[in-house]
């Protein structure tokens, strides 16, 4: 294994609003992507904001999927890490990309576990000792 893990962020723009709005399709749409991806889930807990937006998490054995919906926008953030190299994270970031009908999909995939993270666009921040 070259990385300790994978960690795909992705931007999902002009999303269905009634979608990202939708605690119960966001949860299953979650479940759904863990399990396409051949992941193994542990837990599941999400939930809906008053007035809209949807924020969730499915554990799974290899890591996490996220999700912070912002119906008001037809915007979702998403974060599936996962360890080890036997999931592919971007199966699963695919698959709540389509589910979503995001109209446009940004992701970036960071290998984690391999020293200092370079990231286009990101400073390094000084490490402070205590």
């Amino acid at each position: 294994m070259e990385t300790m893990g994978r960690h795909v962020i992705a931007e999902l723009w002009n999303c269905s609003v009634d979608k990202l709005n939708d605690m119960d399709f966001i949860e299953r749409t979650f479940v759904n992507a863990a399990l396409e991806a051949g992941a193994e889930i542990r837990e599941v807990a999400f939930h809906k904001f008053a007035p809209h937006g949807v924020s969730g998490v499915v554990i799974i054995s290899e890591s996490h999927l996220t999700i912070h919906s912002f119906p008001e926008h037809g915007y979702a953030s998403i974060d599936v890490y996962t360890c080890g190299d036997r999931i592919d994270p971007n199966v699963a970031s695919d698959y709540i990309a389509k589910s979503l009908d995001a109209g446009t999909s940004e992701t970036v995939e960071v290998p984690r576990g391999m020293g200092p993270v370079s990231v286009p666009g990101t400073k390094k921040a000084p490490v402070l000792s205590t």
